[in-house]
């Protein structure tokens, strides 16, 4: 067992750069990051969203810049938020440019699409005054004619040839203050890329699966593939990429590292599938825990069980538990029951220890009942 957990660990060494403030690679923990679906020219609802990201625990956010006025609102944006933010650029060199000069703290590119070599110096130029890290993009939809034509297919090697490629771009111009993403909406074939890529690079590596989907399909690729490549030590950024509200994404994001044991921020909560044993609600009971425990941003273990028999026994280790019975409940911590209540009164009850909890621990709680 010691082995597997020094594995999980055990972090790959890359270079660090920094993203604004925000330390990336080298022995620094995983980051994680998010992109806003929001249009980046409606200045109010893009920082409404990153504050709510920021309150999830986004630690770097993206934003599209389509065009001129796109890359002005980020002038604006940045005055309101206190996490770095990215410029997500694609063809256009101006842009980039623009939203540098506007304050953007990191821009991601294709340099292979943004316009030919000396639209790129112009790019790298920039980017060099100011010191803004790039993250090189590389996606399987969108690889170079003779790369593709090469491979057949966006295979594996086909998305590290381009990455080394665009790579070779940005260094042989003196710039090295880069990260890299190398995707595929295949989980096993964005696993197998990063993997040949890790061999070949020192430059820290940001994760994730392209176009994952929807809130099940998106969490189970994500977490398959994220995982994988955690438990090997690749990866210094992370995006769960999910069609939802991206403060789902940050949810999942930090459950993986969680479960691979590399950090653990804001709740666990434990609860049972339920069973014919169960005589209560429990689904609505566990949902609205979680709902409240989202505000808590440091670890406490919470357990939502559905009978006795998954209670005190099964879920000891939590640092506080409810466990159901027919028409009443009780509270438990570890093995020792608290109190028993009745069932309308279980979820009020337990939330009210949760709280006496994280105030006696010296943990902050903001949110409501």
């Amino acid at each position: 067992m010691k082995d597997i957990a020094d594995k999980i660990t055990t972090k790959r060494k890359t270079r660090t750069i920094h993203v604004g403030s925000v330390p990336v690679g080298g022995n620094h923990p995983v980051v994680v990051q998010s992109m806003c679906n929001t249009d980046t020219r409606d200045v109010d609802a893009t920082v409404r969203q990153i504050k709510e990201l920021e309150s999830a625990g986004c630690e770097i956010i993206r934003v599209a810049v389509p065009d001129e006025k796109a890359a002005e609102a980020i002038s604006e944006i940045v005055k309101a938020i206190s996490i770095p933010l990215i410029a997500d650029i694609h063809f256009d060199w101006r842009l980039a440019v623009s939203a540098m000069d506007s304050g953007a703290d990191g821009i991601r590119i294709n340099p292979g699409n943004i316009g030919g070599r000396d639209r790129l110096e112009k790019v790298i130029k920039k980017a060099r005054t100011r010191n803004i890290p790039i993250r090189i993009g590389v996606n399987s939809g969108s690889l170079e004619k003779d790369i593709l034509k090469k491979y057949g297919s966006p295979v594996p090697e086909a998305l590290v040839e381009s990455a080394l490629r665009n790579i070779g771009l940005v260094t042989d111009m003196g710039y090295e203050e880069i990260k890299i993403s190398i995707k595929s909406s295949d989980v096993i074939s964005t696993i197998q890329a990063y993997r040949l890529l890790s061999g070949k690079t020192n430059f820290p590596l940001h994760l994730g699966v392209t176009e994952a989907g929807g809130l099940i399909a998106g969490t189970v690729k994500s977490s398959v593939a994220l995982g994988s490549l955690l438990m090997d030590g690749i990866g210094d950024t992370m995006r769960v990429s999910l069609t939802r509200d991206p403060v789902e994404e940050i949810q999942v994001a930090y459950e993986i590292l969680r479960a691979v044991r590399l950090r653990n921020r804001g709740p666990e909560i434990i609860s049972c599938p339920t069973c014919g044993r169960c005589e209560i609600d429990l689904f609505s009971i566990a949902e609205e825990v979680e709902r409240r425990a989202r505000a808590i941003p440091d670890p406490v273990k919470l357990a939502v069980m559905g009978c006795i028999v998954n209670g005190p026994g099964e879920a000891r280790e939590a640092d506080l538990g409810l466990a159901g019975g027919k028409g009443v409940g009780i509270i438990f911590k570890g093995e020792k029951i608290l109190k028993k209540v009745k069932e309308d009164e279980l979820l009020e009850a337990f939330w009210k220890e949760v709280q006496a909890l994280i105030s006696k621990s010296g943990l902050n709680d903001s949110s409501d009942n």
